[in-house]
């Protein structure tokens, strides 16, 4: 499918990002909150009803930013970051699996440093080709951080 003009390819990259997060959350399957709600959680733990919204957000934010250097061209540089934006991306979608559909909490959090690294090396490569591209995933790199308190804390507990 070939994507026309700036438009086309924000669009594609918007909705792609969020799809993958969508894809997530069908492949957990079952009743997820029914499990969350029956986990000790450490303090600070938003409501449940928060994260839906806050990630809906980051997927906003994340698929802005891959439109950002898409749009620059495709050059070593750009496919090299684009490439650390897919594999986190796809490390984002393994993560909501393990902690969700296989409920391997400790896992996930080890699978979630991976994520963290990820994010940080993708911000680098994003900032070599379009800062505002970077500074776009900095949201998103401190909710993975609070989140991955959030896992710690959850393995502590239960």
């Amino acid at each position: 499918m070939a994507f026309r003009g700036d438009t086309g390819k924000l669009v594609a990259a918007v909705v792609g990002t969020e799809l993958v997060g969508a894809a997530s959350g069908l492949a957990v399957g079952g009743d997820t909150r029914e499990f969350f709600d029956a986990l000790r959680k450490p303090p600070l733990t938003p409501p449940a009803a928060v994260f839906g919204p806050a990630w809906a957000t980051l997927y906003l934010l994340m698929g802005v930013a891959a439109w950002l250097i898409w749009r620059q061209g495709i050059d070593q540089q750009s496919a090299l970051a684009l490439g650390l934006f897919a594999t986190q991306l796809l490390l984002n979608a393994l993560w909501s699996i393990l902690f969700f559909g296989a409920r391997r909490t400790g896992w996930a959090l080890l699978e979630m440093t991976l994520l963290w690294l990820a994010i940080l090396a993708t911000i680098v490569a994003f900032w070599r080709v379009q800062p505002l591209a970077a500074a776009l995933l900095l949201p998103y790199l401190a909710w993975v951080t609070f989140a991955a308190y959030l896992n710690a804390g959850i393995v502590r507990l239960n």
